[in-house]
């Protein structure tokens, strides 16, 4: 499995942003009693504070045009309700599909479209939006001219493509019967006159359906010799050859050109399309597509596929590969199959060819000097593939600049180790210069990200300075006083930088573009505690004042005053952890002494006891409360310690989990001793809560300590047998590691679970790993051993909950679980244990 660097983040003018919600709202409702076990129950609704957060107006999103000088905000409605989001849903492949819309089942979509200038912060409406609308995604034309956008609106079952004129500020319909399961079903042409679109196929009919008689056993078989070939544990494979045919009918698509007024002509034959894109010069189309034989042990992502390239009539030009079923990789996080992978055009060039092939057989475990190479194949593709450049670790990815300029990164996962590459494309012979080398844990050292601009062509490509000497950097900034966002300038001869801005307290700012030339300004995004994000502009002078151009009020303006600090602590064998303490409004600690905390967090591994110490976030974020994370409960009055750190680490040979239970008890331990030492936290009314691996870790905390007074584990895995070809950070199998996965499994130590702890899951939980029944073995577990447990399971919800009435009942559940075991924040203690 190749993972690429994890905080990889190309800021471009597409970026999209959005502001956080602080919503904290007054005192505590009575409690419901305990249920009964076992007892069938309807939604609940959580006290009227914690309503309050789930309803609370969300602020837009804003997305950049090409040229940054306008911006389309999209407004989201508010949740879904359990109605829509219980309509019928296909899971096929790893797929989960809307059959009504031949989309991909979505949360939610944009009710509300307009254009904001970045000049001067103005609005402008648009006319002739469809009603309700709908909008799934955006895609500016490469010339600005217009804005794209697919309607999908599940209630009719429409999957439509629409049209923005910017200068005319009015919409219209220009196809229809999109398919977007995959990616959005539409992209921009080079010429701005028209977009490459993927309908339904006409005539199509309906499909297929199994008469429930079976044709045969499913069956599968594997060879001795073919050494060790892990596969995760995915989630909504094919079972069999009625899947198979509803997967074909569902994907099958036929590519289409649809001009900016509308006229459709069909581009080549349909077909099971996972990738359809043209080239920057608009002449040619890379084409990916799946074929058979499908597999009932992997997803999609896996399937056997071929890779064309098509003119732009859709006729085959040059087959670039046919890659067989990948059915497990060699074990370890850098282990990829063998063959042609990561492909895609050259953004600078018209139309050449990218991408990378293992030299080790993809197996990390080999000896190898090279590991991958880079090569590129261009236009007509009748010249056999060259060498661009030949890598120690693996390919993570080139940001194209001009011909004689890109930059290429490599990353290897068993060191955490990223390189950095200027190389030049037009003359490959010319040795790379290392602009970078860095463990990718060490945030402090972290350049930031290449700032890339659209081009003519619609293609992301390195943003140059005006002299064309240089290029931009943006970094989030981490330092030991948090994140202070930054935008540099890079010279391209020497490598040198200087910086052109830098966060500074009270706000956390985030640069977003840098135009040059006229009406010369550096866009941002701003934020402090108790105002929410908005865009700003400023001059390029260091002392140039910003202008406010967007007003994202506080959802919730009369409860600001939640307290937050950015708090260092140790543990006890010297690594230094970081949290985000906070106070409900009005509670003063010398006055009205120790409340209960809710803390939740979120383990990571490291290589290095010195990356692991560094401080991660800022004191000045916007203290965005929403109804996901802990903070909701400062409604209730309840101390909050959010992202705790809990860094396993494993220097040199030592893998992190080795120590996993050590490591992580020694963290909570610092924590609650923290939250003690300062007056804030009540030692006898500390709950642990966290979700997904947040979730694994507090059900261990419950079996290995005694620091908490209750546990609230939504969504986890509990038994690491169920996931044996790894987990998260964890290369090696469970063969390979029995002891580990034993014993950071906390089923195996449910018999030390000695204080209450609440199961939420999801029924339809699609994550790999976090089957539901890991949620449902761990609680009979708990129950047969005598402990105090709770189990909900929310009906047709996946790893995130969607539907407001799920949203509403976690919080209740979690809400009566608190006040029932910590008692409530006015001193009145909870149950004893």
């Amino acid at each position: 499995m190749n993972l690429s660097p994890a905080r990889r983040r190309r800021t471009s003018a597409a970026l999209v942003l959005c502001a956080g919600l602080l919503l904290a709202v007054p005192p505590v409702l009575a409690l419901a009693p305990p249920q009964a076990a076992e007892q069938a129950q309807g939604y609940r609704l959580p006290s009227a504070a914690l309503q309050a957060i789930v309803d609370a107006p969300r602020a837009p999103s804003l997305s950049l045009s090409p040229r940054r000088d306008l911006a389309a905000m999209l407004q989201t409605p508010s949740l879904p309700s359990i109605a829509q989001v219980a309509q019928p849903e296909l899971k096929l492949a790893g797929l989960r599909i809307n059959p009504k819309t031949f989309s991909d089942s979505r949360f939610s979509f944009g009710n509300k479209l307009s254009l904001v200038s970045t000049l001067d912060g103005r609005e402008r409406q648009i006319s002739g939006l469809p009603q309700p609308l709908s909008v799934a995604s955006l895609g500016w034309s490469p010339d600005q001219k217009y804005l794209a956008f697919n309607q999908v609106d599940p209630a009719s079952g429409s999957n439509e493509l629409w049209l923005v004129d910017v200068e005319a500020g009015s919409a219209r319909r220009i196809a229809e019967r999109l398919n977007s399961i995959v990616g959005r079903g539409y992209s921009w042409l080079p010429g701005s006159d028209g977009l490459l679109v993927l309908q339904r196929p006409a005539g199509q009919g309906a499909p297929p359906k199994g008469d429930g008689v079976p044709t045969g056993p499913a069956v599968q078989e594997t060879v001795a010799g073919q050494g060790v070939r892990s596969v995760r544990t995915y989630q909504d494979l094919l079972r069999n050859e009625d899947d198979a045919r509803l997967f074909e009918y569902y994907l099958q698509a036929q590519p289409v050109r649809v001009s900016i007024t509308g006229q459709a002509s069909p581009v080549g034959l349909p077909g099971l399309f996972m990738g359809l894109s043209p080239s920057p010069d608009g002449k040619y189309l890379l084409s990916r597509r799946v074929e058979r034989p499908f597999s009932y042990s992997v997803p999609v992502s896996s399937f056997p596929r071929r890779i064309d390239v098509l003119d732009a009539q859709g006729m085959q030009v040059h087959t670039v590969a046919r890659l067989p079923l990948v059915d497990g990789l060699p074990t370890g996080n850098d282990a990829v199959p063998t063959g042609v992978r990561s492909i895609s055009w050259r953004a600078d060039a018209p139309a050449t060819l990218v991408w990378a092939e293992a030299q080790d057989g993809g197996d990390p475990s080999r000896q190898a000097a090279i590991r991958d190479a880079v090569l590129v194949q261009s236009a007509p593709f009748d010249k056999p593939p060259a060498t661009l450049m030949q890598l120690g670790s693996r390919y993570a990815g080139i940001t194209w600049g001009k011909d004689d300029v890109a930059l290429l990164d490599e990353y290897w996962w068993k060191s955490r180790q990223m390189k950095q590459w200027k190389i030049n494309p037009g003359s490959p012979d010319q040795a790379p210069v290392l602009l970078v080398e860095r463990s990718e844990d060490d945030r402090y050292a972290d350049p930031g990200d290449p700032l890339l601009q659209s081009d003519e062509s619609g293609r992301e490509r390195l943003q140059l300075g005006t002299d064309g000497k240089s290029f931009f950097r943006i970094g989030t900034g981490a330092s030991a006083e948090g994140d202070r966002p930054f935008l540099d300038r890079v010279d391209l001869a020497s490598g040198k930088s200087e910086r052109l801005f830098h966060s500074q307290a009270p706000y956390y700012e985030q640069p977003l573009a840098i135009i040059e030339g006229g009406d010369a300004r550096i866009l941002t995004y701003r934020e402090s505690n108790d105002v929410p994000g908005n865009l700003f502009a400023r001059g390029l002078a260091a002392d140039a004042a910003p202008v406010e151009l967007t007003h994202f009020a506080h959802p919730l303006p009369a409860l600001r005053g939640v307290k937050k600090e950015q708090i260092r602590y140790t543990r006890n064998d010297g690594v230094e952890l970081t949290a985000d303490l906070l106070l409900p409004p009005g509670y003063d600690p010398k006055k009205d002494g120790p409340r209960p905390v809710l803390m939740w967090a979120y383990p990571a591994e490291f290589k290095s006891a010195q990356d692991a110490s560094q401080v991660t976030g800022s004191p000045h974020r916007f203290n965005a409360i929403s109804y996901w994370g802990p903070q909701a409960f400062l409604a209730k009055g309840y101390v909050v310690l959010n992202n705790p750190t809990m860094p396993i680490i494993g220097e040199g040979d030592a893998e992190p989990n080795d120590t996993y239970v050590q490591q992580l008890v020694a963290s909570a331990q610092a924590a609650v001793d923290e939250v003690v030492k300062r007056g804030v936290g009540d030692r006898e009314r500390i709950a642990v809560g966290g979700h997904s691996y947040g979730a694994f870790m507090t059900a261990n905390l419950l079996a290995h300590t005694r620091l908490f007074k209750a546990g609230i584990a939504r969504s986890g895995a509990y038994n690491r047998t169920l996931t044996p070809f790894g987990f998260q950070a964890e290369e090696r199998n469970f063969w390979q590691a029995q002891d580990v996965y034993l014993k950071m499994s906390p089923f195996n130590s449910a018999d030390r679970i000695k204080d209450p702890i609440l199961f939420i899951h999801g029924e339809n939980d699609n994550n790999s790993g976090t089957f539901p029944i890991q949620s449902e073995r761990m609680f009979a577990a708990v129950k047969g051993l005598g402990g105090t447990a709770r189990l909900v399971m929310l009906p047709n919800e996946s790893h995130a909950y969607r539907a407001r009435e799920s949203i509403m009942t976690m919080l209740a559940e979690s809400e009566s679980w608190l006040d029932q075991w910590l008692g409530a924040a006015d001193g009145k203690a909870g149950k004893k244990r």
